[in-house]
């Protein structure tokens, strides 16, 4: 089923993309989340003439994305946690804990952004993935440290 795309959708494509999906994840997802508009004659031409302003969007939203980007990896997140005497931490880090970090630091980013979370098994210091745009990744650095009581 042809579908034109409302938004951006990870590992599908992009805002104004004409995709090919099965016709129950658009019915039961695309749709209903208005993510994703039937390819018929009046959604076409429609298509046609948001192009332009669609591109004029992807390269400012582009921008946006690199200057976050930049502003992410400039940041060293700092968390501090409960650790048994072999360093093993009490509970985990979790990519809302972050969201809320980088919340703090004025960033603001969807927690389901952060990628990679599921690394963090000790103290020490990790790269993870933050998807920020299409083809636009940022490195985050988080230091886990023991919190001392």
């Amino acid at each position: 089923m042809k579908v034109i795309l409302t938004d951006n959708i990870v590992r599908v494509g992009v805002k104004g993309d004409l995709v090919d999906v099965k016709p129950g994840y658009y019915r039961n997802y695309l749709n209903p989340q208005g993510l994703a508009v039937e390819a018929n004659k009046k959604n076409m031409a429609e298509l046609e003439e948001m192009q332009a302003k669609l591109k004029e969007e992807e390269a400012q939203n582009r921008k946006e994305a690199e200057e976050l980007k930049e502003k992410i990896e400039a940041l060293t997140i700092t968390q501090k946690v409960n650790v048994g005497e072999d360093g093993k931490l009490f509970g985990s880090v979790t990519n809302k804990d972050l969201a809320e970090a980088l919340a703090e630091q004025g960033i603001e980013i969807d927690r389901k952004r952060i990628e990679g979370v599921e690394t963090i098994e000790g103290t020490g210091e990790f790269n993870l993935n933050v998807r920020l745009y299409p083809e636009v990744n940022a490195d985050l650095k988080v230091e886990v440290v023991a919190e001392v009581e």
